[in-house]
Formats: structure tokens, sequence, C-alpha cells
């Protein structure tokens, strides 16, 4: 899998992504993410990116000819149409099932947006898919992009120490994940419940089954559609 980040901070990656089992994944060839400076196709001396919007107001915007061109310039290095996909607060949410998605490509385009966003032409002309982290703003797609990216990752084959872990994790059947305790049996007064030490792995299951369920009531119903019926605790 080979991830090309467009991006005025190619010094921010891989970042975090170079630790961890996504690290791993990197060290051992799994995973390429290749850094491109949008600056490095700015067409004056001070290797402006972004002006002023047509019809005036606040911010500025991602001028078009060095978005068009690092693109072009990947997708021309590579000899194939490579997906483009823009991390905007404008894009769908990101989700466990479009992560799955993205695990399945072998190349992507991410182009990591900033301040008042990019000129139109750009998200009409070339970007196949527009993803967002939620309903709030950040100061640029480089953050969006490490956590896509991650998501991703995790989900290859023998990236996780155990295959059947990304099945059980929250959002893969539906819901939230529920809880989980270690060693010691007792903290400070607090016992693991009985069932998680009896050895009774279809109890075990139901347990985890119901726990997981409480979990998803609690914090979000809306994965099973029952917000009217939740009550204050």
């Amino acid at each position: 899998m080979r991830f090309h980040v467009v991006t005025i901070f190619p010094e921010l990656f891989p970042g975090p992504l170079a630790y961890g089992v996504t690290g791993k994944a990197i060290d051992a060839g799994q995973v390429e993410i290749i850094p491109v400076d949008l600056r490095d196709y700015a067409h004056d001396k001070h290797r402006m990116v972004d002006d002023t919007p047509y019809g005036g107001g606040s911010g500025m915007v991602m001028k078009p000819e060095p978005l068009f061109e690092a693109v072009e310039s990947i997708r021309q290095k590579a000899g194939i149409e490579i997906p483009v996909v823009y991390l905007t607060p404008k894009g769908e949410p990101f989700s466990q099932k479009r992560a799955g998605e993205f695990r399945k490509g072998d190349q992507w385009i991410l182009v990591c947006g900033r301040y008042k966003g990019v000129d139109q032409r750009f998200r009409d002309t070339l970007v196949d898919l527009e993803i967002s982290l939620g309903d709030f703003v950040l100061s640029g797609g480089e953050i969006p992009a490490l956590a896509l990216m991650d998501a991703a990752i995790r989900l290859l084959p023998g990236v996780l120490g155990n295959e059947d872990s990304p099945g059980e994790d929250s959002f893969s059947r539906g819901g939230l994940d529920g809880a989980y305790y270690t060693r010691p049996s007792e903290f400070r007064g607090m016992k693991v419940p009985e069932v998680l030490l009896s050895g009774n792995h279809g109890e075990i299951a139901r347990w985890r089954d119901r726990q997981a369920d409480e979990e998803t009531g609690r914090s979000r119903p809306d994965l099973r559609g029952d917000e009217g019926d939740t009550k204050e605790n």
C-alpha cells in the first residue's frame, strides 16, 4: 500500500505512524508513505500556494495550479490514475467501513487542505472522495490524513498480532466494543467480574455481547437507532 500525501508540511510524515504496529508495517515494506511538498509546484519565487478569494471574504484559498500539477505529476510517475482523497470538513464522516475500503487499495493520493480550503475547480475536476473526521474544523488536513492512514494500515494482513482483533473492534459489528480487564484480578478493592475467570467461553461471549450492547446504548445510541429510549443515570 502506498500513500502520496500532498501537503505544505511534508516533515509531518510519517510522524506518529513510524511507531507501533504502523511503524512495523512501514519497516516491513507493507506500507510506503510519500510526502509531496505542494510548494514544489508553486510558480513564484516565494512558493505561494494560496491567494485571496474572489468576491472578498476572510481567509485564503489554496490555488489550483500547484494542486493540479502535484496530482498530475504523481499520476504520471506512477503510470496509473491513482484515486485522490481530499481531507476537508466538507467531506463525508470517516468510518471503520471506509477504513476497510482504503485497506483494499494499492495507492492513494491524500490532499491536505489548509486555510479556507481549495479552489473549487480542483474539487470538481480531480477529487474522487472527500473525507472529514467529524463536525469540527482543524487547522489543516494533515491530522485527518494521519488518522485515515493509521485506521487503514492496522487492517492490513499481519499488521496486528492477532488476526481476530479487527473483527472485534468498535464499529466492526455495528456498535461499540465492551469492557475489558487484565491482571491483577483485584485492584484497590475492585474485582474482575467472576464470569471472566470462570473459563466458560460461552458465558464469557454472552457477557461481552451484553457489555458491548450496554456500552453502545450508553455512549452511542444512534448506532442502534434508539436515541429516544435512553435514560438518565
